[in-house]
């Protein structure tokens, strides 16, 4: 099996399955992200998508579908061998295999944390049916070990949007509406995953120095996107001729390319927070409460500035009135 090093980063050219087993560890990766073969005739998308793919790499290699449960069920074991307790998959899939992928899933002990579905642009088109605008992406976690989950790497657990919302929730949402990229007259490989998506993963699910492993690396995007936030990558492609295509625009890539480029979460968690409250603290509760409802602001308002002078979250404020038979912009008296 060929291999190319680039920047300390390693990439085979074989099949995944046989190429995993004699070239990467037990337990060494931590994040694994991967978008597999379709089983549906994937040579022919064009005719579903309705686009030239004059720009599009020839050498795409497709599983019979009659072969794709046990294919499933192969690759899979694998990725859970290699991923380490505690790490995390992501397996992009769309619904005609879904169900051979979640089987394999359950033959392993790999566990359930998030089935997110991420919308799309350029859904198939249709006259007699409604149109296929989404795929799924199973979020799972090896158990054993301490999983990476970076709550404020993208938006901080605080702050609030012009709607007075939570960008750090929305975010964290299970359906991710996310376009395609978009790229006309750029060579390019069958499907290739968008950076915005490939990031949203990896920013949450690793950090800078860990190893990200791709079991179909295609047109290499998710090794673009981790080496571009300073992560180390490995992965496999079968395809002789999209690997030549694609190993020599890694060369070009340079690592954290993309740091600069990423929001700056507003990050700091209150200073009380999950600490006990005390007689006192649930007093000064009250006692401040009633002074800002009757100083004419609304309950919302009240609750903002106790978070602020108390240390504490909006929603430990909301509980302890709650407790407290708080209820709406009505004014209560202290049990002294």
């Amino acid at each position: 099996m060929r291999s190319e090093e680039i920047y300390g980063n390693t990439f085979y050219n074989g099949d995944c399955i046989s190429g995993a087993g004699a070239h990467i560890p037990n337990d060494s990766i931590d994040l694994i992200i991967t978008d597999p073969p379709y089983g549906i005739n994937g040579d022919r998308l064009h005719r579903h998508y309705n686009r030239d793919e004059s720009f599009v790499i020839d050498g795409y290699v497709e599983v019979a579908a009659a072969d794709y449960g046990e294919f499933s069920r192969r690759w899979i074991r694998e990725a859970e061998r290699i991923l380490r307790p505690g790490g995390s998959i992501y397996i992009v899939s769309g619904y005609t295999n879904l169900y051979h992928i979640l089987h394999a899933l359950r033959e392993t002990r790999l566990r359930e944390v998030n089935h997110i579905i991420w919308r799309y642009n350029f859904g198939i088109y249709t006259t007699r049916k409604y149109i296929s605008s989404h795929y799924h992406i199973l979020f799972y976690e090896k158990p054993g070990g301490k999983r990476t989950f970076n709550l404020e790497s993208r938006y901080g657990a605080l702050e609030r949007g012009p709607d007075n919302r939570s960008p750090n929730y929305s975010d964290r949402e299970d359906v991710w509406c996310i376009n395609r990229d978009y790229k006309p007259g750029q060579v390019k490989n069958k499907n290739e995953l968008p950076t915005e998506l490939l990031a949203k993963m990896i920013q949450y699910s690793s950090n800078e120095g860990d190893l990200v492993c791709d079991m179909f690396l295609g047109g290499f995007s998710t090794a673009k996107v981790a080496v571009g936030l300073n992560r180390r990558v490995t992965g496999f492609e079968i395809s002789e001729e999209i690997f030549e295509r694609k190993i020599e625009e890694m060369r070009e890539i340079q690592p954290g390319y993309l740091l600069p480029t990423l929001r700056r979460p507003e990050t700091g968690a209150p200073k009380n927070r999950g600490r006990p409250w005390t007689d006192t603290e649930r007093e000064t509760l009250i006692s401040r409460f009633n002074q800002i409802i009757e100083s004419g602001e609304t309950k919302k308002r009240a609750v903002e500035t106790l978070g602020e002078e108390l240390g504490r979250g909006r929603w430990a404020i909301e509980k302890m009135l709650k407790k407290e038979g708080i209820a709406g912009n009505r004014r209560v008296y202290s049990r002294r």
